[in-house]
């Protein structure tokens, strides 16, 4: 295989902060790529999501704009201040605006943002969120690009007629190079009618930054660029070179993401063991009681283990589950510290389960350490199929790919072969196949909530099927390839969007008017203060629109309601009020 996802930068993680990975985690990367591209202080910012796409009725309730805001003021995204972003931002003379316009887009999580510097510096990025924190950089002014934030790179623009002097430079930095290095540098350029992109990627840092361009560190763990020959191409021929070596699955996982990084089996494994740490870190936070105004539900994990004390519930492993799954969800919807697993909205399954099977089982840190493992390869596999992005396949790609991954984690636990996590992983998704993505009120606890947990059980009953020789009958590789299918078959109603299952049933709107009223003026839900509308039915469209306004129901939601097709429809936060022209001095960058 010549690519194929790293473990740590596409299924277990990122280390982030609620609510959700696709929005949170992968906007917080793209402003922090678009900051290095700017490659000066930023002065102020004009961030426009698409109006037929999937951020822009909730780009707010579920933390994009928390993490853009985070991420143009350099803040780490586990940063306390990224709770609260009005302030830094304040402090530091920072405008940032959000609009909702239309422009051509290639998927349903697209934002195109234009910077500002101080010096007057702008530069227009175009950018997609493809689930669970991973992000593509698509566009830099007028040019296509492929940044995704994987590598050490250098970006440069060069006027129409100076294709010599790109390629004289480019090869004069290559050439700097010792010369193992050399041979791992990509090059890449788009060529426009303006001049032409050129950029650099390697595996390790530059050493030099040549007048002009602009150095781009990579924001994932793991850089590409380091890949060694994977000695299996296919989930069969992974079961037959475990079979030969006899291998578990959590070793195999470990053989895999060795190919993949390039590190050392022992650096992996300390990684891993910092990624359990917070997981843990956050079934603590959870059960200790979290606090946060702007969610549905609040405390509710530690009532597991007070009905079981009182004898309400019998005593028995799910207790445990439900527990640990409630608990991280509650760290999730607080805005804690967590870890998308493989993202956010389903970050409770993994963790939960594995916590307490290991509890129980008695587990050693290493043994856990290797379900991780066995859990990541599975979440590798479905990576390279549908992806984790609920947008474009429903929750099936969330829930289902944890419950999956967690089976092949438990029966690694239990002390199961390779075959039996891969039975168990397929039976898992199996079960979740076709399940939709319908979130209450646009936050992501209601029903996620219930889905982890039933992820969860769903995965510690899977596994015990496997461990005891129940047939699944259907190959993992097929049944992966089946959710790929069904996510093209769904209506986009109930992918993510609030425009279908129980997101319009009419007790969660009627939540979501409540909550909507009491965040007004809160700092994930900003007041919008003003307000610049153009439709062709702007009557029809203001009337409406000024009867949701309180509610703070998106514009682009009041217009399709109306029936008005909308032209430009932008909302101020009340603490940001830039003048942002576009223009591209981003192509002067070299002379």
């Amino acid at each position: 295989m010549n690519s194929f996802p790293s473990i740590f930068n596409e299924v277990i993680g990122p280390v982030m902060r609620g609510p959700s990975s696709s929005h949170t985690a992968a906007s917080w990367r793209i402003a922090r790529i678009c900051l290095q591209v700017l490659n000066e202080p930023l002065r102020a910012a004009l961030v426009e999501f698409d109006k037929d796409g999937a951020w822009c009725a909730n780009y707010r309730e579920q933390g994009t704009a928390m993490g853009i805001d985070g991420g143009l003021l350099g803040l780490d995204i586990r940063d306390d201040r990224m709770k609260e972003t009005g302030l830094p931002a304040r402090e530091g003379g920072v405008e940032i605006k959000y609009g909702i316009s239309r422009f051509p887009t290639t998927h349903a999580n697209t934002v195109r943002l234009t910077l500002e510097g101080k010096t007057g510096k702008q530069v227009r990025v175009q950018a997609i969120s493809t689930g669970g924190g991973a992000f593509e950089i698509q566009r830099i002014d007028d040019f296509r690009a492929q940044i995704r934030g994987d590598y050490h790179e250098l970006l440069a623009f060069y006027g129409k007629g100076k294709q010599a002097k790109a390629d004289e430079a480019a090869g004069s930095i290559i050439g700097a190079l010792k010369p193992p290095l050399q041979a791992t540098v990509r090059r890449m350029e788009c060529r426009g009618p303006a001049g032409t992109l050129l950029n650099l990627k390697s595996p390790e840092p530059f050493p030099k930054v040549p007048p002009g361009w602009m150095r781009i560190d990579p924001v994932l763990p793991i850089v590409s660029g380091n890949e060694k020959t994977l000695p299996f191409d296919s989930i069969h021929a992974m079961l037959q070179y475990a079979e030969r070596r006899g291998l578990d699955l959590g070793s195999v996982g470990l053989v895999y993401e060795e190919c993949r990084s390039g590190l050392s089996r022992e650096a992996l494994k300390q990684s891993m063991e910092q990624i359990i740490a917070i997981v843990d870190q956050s079934i603590c936070k959870g059960l200790d009681g979290t606090e946060y105004k702007d969610r549905i539900l609040h405390r509710q994990s530690h009532r597991v283990d007070e009905a079981e004390q009182a004898g309400v519930i019998p005593a028995t492993i799910v207790n445990p589950i439900i527990a640990n799954v409630s608990a991280i969800m509650e760290a999730k919807s607080a805005l804690e510290v967590i870890v998308a697993n493989p993202t956010a909205g389903s970050c409770g399954t993994v963790g939960g389960v594995l916590k307490a099977v290991s509890a129980v089982l008695g587990s050693t840190p290493d043994q856990l350490i290797h379900a991780y493992f066995a859990a990541g390869i599975i979440g590798a596999w479905f990576a390279m199929g549908p992806g984790f992005s609920a947008e474009e396949h429903g929750c099936q790609v969330e829930c289902g790919a944890a419950s999956g991954m967690a089976a092949a984690g438990i029966v690694q636990l239990m002390g199961g072969t390779a075959g039996q996590a891969v039975a168990a992983a397929s039976m898992a998704i199996q079960n979740m196949i076709g399940l939709i993505c319908d979130p209450v009120a646009d936050r992501v606890e209601v029903p996620c909530l219930g889905k982890n947990i039933s992820a969860a059980v769903n995965a510690f009953s899977s596994a015990v099927m496997a461990r005891s020789g129940f047939n699944a009958v259907i190959p993992l590789d097929e049944v992966i390839q089946t959710v790929a299918t069904v996510g093209k078959q769904m209506p986009g109603c109930v992918k993510c969007s609030g425009k279908g299952g129980l997101a319009v049933t009419p007790s969660a709107q009627r939540l979501k008017d409540r909550l909507e009223n009491a965040q007004t003026g809160h700092k994930l839900g900003t007041v919008l203060d003003n307000l610049t509308i153009s439709t062709h039915q702007p009557a029809r469209f203001k009337k409406r629109h000024l009867a949701a306004q309180r509610r703070c129901i998106p514009p682009a939601v009041v217009a399709e309601e109306a029936n008005c097709q909308i032209d430009r429809v932008e909302s101020i936060s009340h603490q940001f009020r830039p003048s942002l022209t576009v223009s591209a001095p981003f192509r002067s960058a070299v002379p």
